[in-house]
């Protein structure tokens, strides 16, 4: 779910755009269908065959998506056909289209597998319903605007693909082996619908010591893209799915902080590195006092003055 739907919302009014022309109203609607029309035309190359096509057609959608919410933010352009139109195109090109090239490819068509694309889609619908819903809820504590509720539903259409991203590079193997498919996407579905917390790309921010690494990190990938494109899909899924435990030590750690809630990320993060700092310490002195007792208790321990 991009954060176009939140600025959208948050400020659905057209008051502030009236002066601005009607083309750069537009633009991130503009935006947003383009991802929609990537989506869905998905299914059209799937059903043709061209599963790279398609696979790269979904990633595509998701860039887009991805680019709306800041296109309407920065140009002051938000309202509420676009947060509408946001919410049904997500739908559509997260939902239903990946469900279908999984149907057509991974499911072999068969009832059951139909069966199982339409949890997943019914799934992915669901949780941008309640994307939506916890949008308009002001009682949620100002920090939890910092994760998503679930993974999001450009980031699960892009685990569920990955069996596909593997089948292209690599061809058949335990990857495609029906169960595993299934099992795969229904725990993608299982994700989705979940009260899992996973990072909001919003909240991110890269320590200045890092900038060089991160930079190398993006020249790494830019090569990728082009020679490995599938390999680097499935490291990214990989990736993305191990950051998840993290997420969740994260956000219990704030919440039972609330001193902490109004501050940011960054400020957040140098607290807790700070603690992990300290920690070694205590523990230490903790072991030598439990080893000091230990020695007393069995006579080990030598007389002072020796």
């Amino acid at each position: 779910m991009s954060p176009h739907t939140t600025g959208s919302r948050a400020a659905a009014t057209d008051g502030p755009n009236r002066n601005r022309p009607k083309v750069v109203r537009l633009l991130p609607s503009v935006i947003t269908i383009l991802a929609f029309s990537a989506g869905l035309s998905a299914v059209r190359f799937a059903l043709d065959g061209q599963l790279g096509t398609a696979l790269g057609l979904v990633g595509a959608a998701a860039v887009l998506d991805s680019l709306d919410g800041r296109v309407a933010r920065m140009l002051d352009a938000t309202s509420k056909i676009g947060a509408e139109l946001d919410s049904l195109s997500d739908a559509v090109a997260f939902g239903v289209a990946p469900a279908l090239v999984l149907y057509v490819t991974m499911l072999d068509g068969s009832p059951f597998g139909w069966v199982v694309a339409l949890l997943y889609a019914v799934s992915l619908v669901l949780r941008l319903a309640r994307f939506n819903t916890l949008i308009d809820d002001d009682s949620v504590p100002a920090y939890s605007r910092e994760f998503f509720v679930g993974v999001p539903a450009p980031a699960a259409a892009l685990v569920a693909l990955a069996p596909v991203a593997a089948y292209i590079q690599w061809g058949d193997g335990w990857w495609t082996s029906y169960g595993l498919v299934v099992l795969w996407i229904l725990g993608t579905a299982g994700l989705a619908v979940s009260r899992i917390p996973t990072y909001a790309m919003k909240s991110a921010s890269v320590p200045a010591r890092l900038a060089v690494l991160l930079l190398v990190l993006v020249a790494v990938a830019a090569a990728a893209l082009v020679t490995y494109p599938y390999i680097l899909l499935l490291v990214l899924v990989a990736v993305y799915l191990a950051h998840i435990p993290f997420a969740i030590r994260s956000r219990r750690w704030v919440a039972a902080r609330p001193e902490t809630w109004d501050i940011k990320p960054a400020e957040r993060r140098a607290i807790r590195a700070r603690n992990r700092a300290e920690r070694p310490r205590r523990v230490g002195v903790r072991r030598v006092n439990t080893t000091t007792r230990s020695q007393a208790r069995l006579g080990l321990r030598r007389p002072r003055g020796r």
